[in-house]
């Protein structure tokens, strides 16, 4: 083992500039999977964080398995449980603030975008948890409208005890007197506001209600506390949630649906690296096989040989790995820092720092040094079989096109198997065909080699037909076609990846801004904090509140509005948003996967029927004509299914529709929480839009947008978002640049020798530099080629899987990605041979051709 260490160490001390490339290979590898795979831990993570934060240390919390309120008289069953020492009931909601609400200057950051109203018994609930008064003094139980809140609060919006405390309320704005503080918070969350029960059920406008239960027990018996816990589970039944507060379910479930889009770049990012890798040590122990056999004429066994290569693996991959995790953390920490401004203002959730999971870091460990060492191992085996002799002659063309030609059927075999699976329509045989189609193409590669270098350099000769450049640089491409197909397949790989995300984006941006218009293309619309989050938004009373007032005002037309309510079908969490059957088709609309607009509607309007969207009928495997249990406030309805479809605010999120009326009964949910708004017809604009504002002014919760003005808008936020995207499909894709540098690096280093003949008999370095050139073109042009099949293929299984996962829009050709494809492949070779041809060009006849 020492003299394969010394050796190792010597070959790489030796050969700095190939040791540098190489080990390079692996930090951009092992950079790109840790980089791109600590985003969704961080994300959920600090989604958790939030939620514990805002919950307190209590024996037992018990809500209904819905996230909806209930009757008090839930707590007042649990006080009567024999062993249950203190309960208390409240009714705590999260409030999402408007934009500038407290300063109301757009000029300064939000320092409060979120705030926690908890209605509490004052007397009871201080019998559970302690509440130390900084300043003033606590609530009392007639105290109305009163608050105390943190002082940490106090000081950020510049309060004191007897100010006024401005909040979003059913019925407009309601100003609640401060009466104390409480200490500041020193553990991250919403900030709170404690006001009394009776306050709270006005606020939310959902009277004599409650949304959770605190219970203490009086003893500390692990059998005795479990008795108890198993007495009130009985005493409530299987319709309430016990343990930790599921507030925000409906959020959880749309950081769950992007998972499946973050999880797509990790693969690929694991995918791109362990290629960059592996093709990098391929490449250098195939080029290596002249000194494998050397190594072998002055006695070294066949596993002495195989333990160098294994060791100086080894050695680069430990060191690349270590550097690569670094750099990676760097950039995943960059990548988070700059989305988390965007988060906190969308939907109310502040990233903490990167989060790196045991399991992740295992993986990469073993990714950079376990494909490292396999990298370098496999070639070495097969290197080690050929006899010293054979190994030290020159590679018999017939051989190579013999292997060249095995390599195809095997190649052409896994490609139509691929093709079969793309018209079977199947999701999981599609995604299974690309992987073939990928294998099969680098497999076809070398049987590709010389048709297209023939083309190739039959072009390059009608420049350079003097100098013959040309045909120097098809001959060094053909001669060894494996060699020339593994540099290539590093520019397939990468424009599969760009091919492929411009056919998604292409296809997710028609299908979006569409969406956009066809659900939210009212005259108006009357916005809340957090779309989406509906449970955290305060709405507007439906008696005599916004949407009445607003059909009041002369020149209005149609208001439709919008109602939530959290249930949960089959134990799986829903959103529900009421509609009106019969207004809400003629001011917006829902996109049809499956079922009849019209059918639906009337279902709706006389049954107990739901709509639900392409996400949660792709989770549950329900469809339209189906029968469904639906968990309510008041114990379980039966609910039909009319149709799947959805709407834009909604495309991520569970959600079902159904009628306001059936709300209403089942969730006792009456407050709108979105409005829009048609002009009637001939109604003048200009007129009618003061009156709607100064009514939409009482209630600063909503924000007032015109249906124009927010489809630009959101176009503006695709553009945005596929910005994005762009950034992602060139991190994806410059590894192939990377790879392609590395092995023409080190294919020049290799053929030191042969440039050193070729300038003793007579080429100048501008010709040296040429022919390097026009290799590397031809060989991006086979790998464009590839590449170009290969996107167009994964493009269609990325839409596919989408579309399985309940997104429904069609797959849209990516005719610009394509011209980019070819554009970006050509341009790779240029860029990846400037550098190895400048190395060819400058090097001295006399040392190149003593190289060993």
């Amino acid at each position: 083992m020492n003299i394969q260490l010394t050796l190792a160490f010597r070959y790489l001390s030796g050969r700095k500039l190939r040791t540098f490339l190489t080990t390079l290979a692996v930090v951009f590898g092992v950079m790109i999977i840790f980089g791109m795979n600590i985003l969704l831990p961080t994300m959920i993570q600090s989604f958790q964080a939030n939620i514990l934060a805002a919950s307190g240390q209590v024996d037992m919390t018990i809500t209904h398995k819905t996230g909806e309120a209930f009757s008090p008289s839930v707590a007042a069953a649990v006080a009567g449980i024999d062993g249950v020492r203190a309960v208390t009931g409240f009714l705590n909601r999260a409030v999402n603030l408007p934009a500038d609400y407290f300063d109301r200057d757009p000029a300064k950051a939000d320092r409060v975008a979120t705030l926690s109203l908890a209605g509490l018994d004052p007397e009871t609930a201080q019998t559970l948890h302690s509440y130390p008064v900084a300043q003033g003094r606590f609530l009392l139980p007639d105290d109305r409208p009163a608050a105390v809140i943190t002082t940490s609060l106090a000081e950020a919006l510049g309060l004191k005890p007897g100010d006024d405390l401005p909040l979003p309320a059913a019925q407009g704005t309601v100003r609640l007197k401060i009466v104390g503080l409480l200490p500041a918070r020193t553990l991250p969350g919403n900030e709170e506001v404690l006001v009394t029960l009776p306050e709270a059920q006005v606020v939310f406008d959902q009277p004599d209600q409650i949304n959770t239960v605190e219970a203490n027990f009086n003893t500390t018996d692990s059998a005795q506390r479990a008795a108890i816990e198993s007495a009130i589970e009985s005493a409530l039944g299987e319709n309430y949630h016990f343990g930790a507060l599921p507030t925000g379910s409906e959020l959880l479930a749309n950081l769950r649906a992007g998972q499946a889009a973050v999880n797509l770049f990790g693969f690929m990012a694991l995918f791109m690296g362990a290629f960059i890798i592996f093709n990098t040590f391929r490449t250098v122990v195939a080029e290596r096989r002249r000194d494998l056999a050397m190594l072998r004429i002055v006695g070294a066994s066949r596993r002495a040989v195989t333990g160098i290569i294994l060791v100086e693996c080894l050695l680069q991959g430990v060191i690349g790995t270590f550097i690569g995790i670094v750099l990676g953390y760097v950039i995943g920490a960059g990548l988070i820092g700059a989305m988390s401004p965007l988060m906190q203002q969308y939907i109310h959730l502040k990233l903490g720092a990167p989060v790196v999971t045991p399991t992740l870091l295992i993986v990469t460990v073993a990714l950079g040094v376990g494909i490292t060492v396999l990298a370098g191992l496999l070639p070495a085996l097969s290197a080690s079989r050929v006899t010293p002799m054979e190994a030290l002659r020159p590679a018999l063309g017939e051989s190579i096109h013999r292997a060249a030609r095995r390599s195809a059927i095997v190649g052409g075999i896994l490609l139509a198997l691929a093709l079969a699976a793309l018209f079977s329509r199947n999701a999981g045989l599609i995604g299974l065909g690309a992987v073939l189609l990928l294998t099969g193409l680098i497999l076809l590669a070398p049987a590709l080699v010389r048709p297209i270098a023939v083309g190739f350099g039959a072009l390059a000769a009608l420049a350079f037909a003097r100098q013959g450049t040309a045909t120097l640089a098809e001959g060094n491409v053909t001669r060894q076609p494996s060699r020339a197909a593994v540099t290539a397949s590093a520019t397939m790989i990468g424009l599969a990846i760009i091919v492929a995300l411009g056919g998604m984006t292409t296809s997710i941006s028609g299908w979006g801004l569409n969406l956009v218009k066809k659900s939210l293309g009212s005259d108006y619309l009357f916005i809340p904090p957090a779309v989406g989050v509906w449970a955290n938004n305060v709405g507007a009373a439906s008696q005599g509140g916004l949407a009445d007032r607003l059909r009041a005002v002369d020149g209005v037309g149609l208001v439709s509005t919008m109602r939530f309510g959290g249930a949960a079908i089959n134990g799986t969490p829903i959103s529900l948003l009421g509609i009106d059957p019969q207004v809400f088709p003629q001011v917006s609309g829902l996109n049809f996967a499956s079922g009849d607009p019209d059918t639906a509607y009337a279902d709706l309007a006389s049954s107990r029927a739901l709509i639900i969207n392409g996400p949660f009928a792709a989770n549950t495997g329900l469809k339209a004509g189906d029968t469904v249990t639906v968990a309510a406030p008041d114990g379980d309805r039966t609910y039909r299914i009319a149709a799947v479809a959805g709407d834009y605010f909604n495309a991520k999120i569970s959600t079902g529709y159904l009628s306001q009326a059936n709300l209403q009964t089942d969730f006792h949910k009456t407050d709108d929480v979105f409005i829009q708004l048609n002009l009637a017809p001939g109604a003048d604009a200009a007129a009618v839009e003061p009156e709607i504002k100064a009514v939409a002014a009482d209630y600063p919760q909503f924000s007032l947008v015109s249906g124009k003005a927010y489809y630009d808008q959101n176009k503006k936020l695709f553009d945005v978002a596929f910005v994005v995207f762009d950034v992602l499909m060139g991190v994806l894709a410059l590894p192939s640049l990377i790879a392609m540098l590395n092995t023409l690096a080190i294919g020049v280093i290799e053929r030191t020798r042969e440039i050193g003949m070729l300038r003793a008999v007579g080429a100048t370095r501008p010709q040296v530099r040429r022919i390097v050139l026009l290799e590397a073109l031809m060989l991006a042009a086979i790998g464009t080629a590839l590449g170009l099949l290969a996107g167009l293929y994964l493009g269609y299984v990325f839409v596919v899987g989408l579309n399985a996962a309940g997104f429904a829009f069609p797959y849209s050709f990516p005719l610009t990605g394509l011209v980019v494809g070819v554009a970006a492949g050509l341009l790779f070779g240029v860029l990846a041979a400037l550098l190895p041809a400048r190395q060819a060009a400058q090097m001295e006849i006399v040392k190149a051709l003593r190289y060993e």
